[in-house]
């Protein structure tokens, strides 16, 4: 077995272990918080957020509604969907439009706990073979997800939907729920690296398809700085839509990663250490933003 290396170790030394971790600390804030919020009225009677990350009211006032459960609900043909729900979709949709549809994978959903420890143990006990899989498959399974919810007239998927299975669970206790999250665990470990997130869960294809407009986005202006070390490679659940941003400066590509792909998990800005990545958007037109090739060209109109 090779030796595990410690991921961010140039990180943590130029930058300090906060900033070397701050995006993963602030995101596992924000998924044990949500839980939390949900945990507060059946354990302490305090009503925050009331459902699941299906269906929840706020403060028992602002509906909110998952858009991939909606969809699902309109698939079956069911007419009578309430006002509320339609509300509380259009709240979120216009929540992960503006900030990142996959921003609910690295945020949000619980299961990305599941799959972040997978992801660990396979390196640590440095499994580098796996299955592989067609880049579209998740979306082939949404369309599946769809097509069945449509023929059956029921949101099939919602009985085995992990993310649901997992909330619920949390909440209220798991049953045979545990042997779904503990399939997708030994998947993730033995199976295909990162399998279920990145190749078949088809809740991560559709806000992927929402995530292709977002205008928040990971930025590599600072591209220039890369000296390969390949670790925002490594940590990165989609890894696939790095190297085009990195590597196309010569080639007048953006250095902004619009793939719909792309988590916002911000993991790939806290492990550089030579701080290539950050947050920003993607329309940005500041100089450090301009490709080579306009840089230059505004270089010789000023000769």
């Amino acid at each position: 077995m090779a030796r595990y290396t410690v991921l961010g170790a140039e990180a943590i030394r130029k930058k300090g272990w906060w900033q070397a971790h701050k995006w993963l600390v602030l995101r596992r804030l924000s998924q044990i918080g949500i839980l939390l919020l949900f945990m507060l009225g059946p354990w302490a009677g305090i009503w925050i957020l009331k459902g699941n990350l299906s269906s929840s009211l706020l403060f028992d006032v602002v509906p909110m509604t998952d858009p991939f459960v909606f969809l699902q609900m309109l698939a079956t043909g069911y007419s009578a969907i309430a006002a509320e729900a339609i509300t509380g979709a259009l709240i979120i949709l216009a929540f992960y439009l503006l900030f990142g549809g996959r921003l609910f994978c690295s945020w949000v959903c619980p299961v990305n706990l599941v799959t972040d420890a997978s992801f660990w143990l396979r390196r640590r006990l440095d499994i580098r073979t796996g299955a592989n899989f067609l880049r579209n498959t998740k979306y082939w399974m949404l369309g599946m997800v769809l097509l069945v919810s449509a023929v059956s007239g029921t949101m099939v998927y919602e009985l085995i939907n992990p993310v649901s299975i997992l909330h619920r669970g949390i909440l209220f206790g798991m049953g045979v729920g545990w042997l779904v999250i503990a399939g997708i665990f030994l998947f993730d470990v033995f199976v295909a690296k990162r399998g279920w997130c990145t190749n078949l869960c088809p809740m991560g294809a559709f806000y992927g398809l929402l995530g292709k407009v977002s205008p928040i986005r990971v930025r590599a202006d600072d591209r220039s700085k890369c000296d390969d070390c390949a670790e925002c490679f490594v940590v990165c659940p989609e890894p696939q839509i790095i190297p085009a941003i990195l590597k196309g400066e010569e080639k007048g590509i953006p250095p902004v990663i619009l793939s719909g792909e792309c988590t916002n998990c911000g993991r790939c800005i806290d492990i550089c250490g030579k701080d290539v990545f950050h947050f920003g958007l993607r329309f940005d037109r500041s100089s450090a933003a301009i490709p080579k090739q306009e840089k230059n060209a505004a270089l010789l109109k000023q000769q």
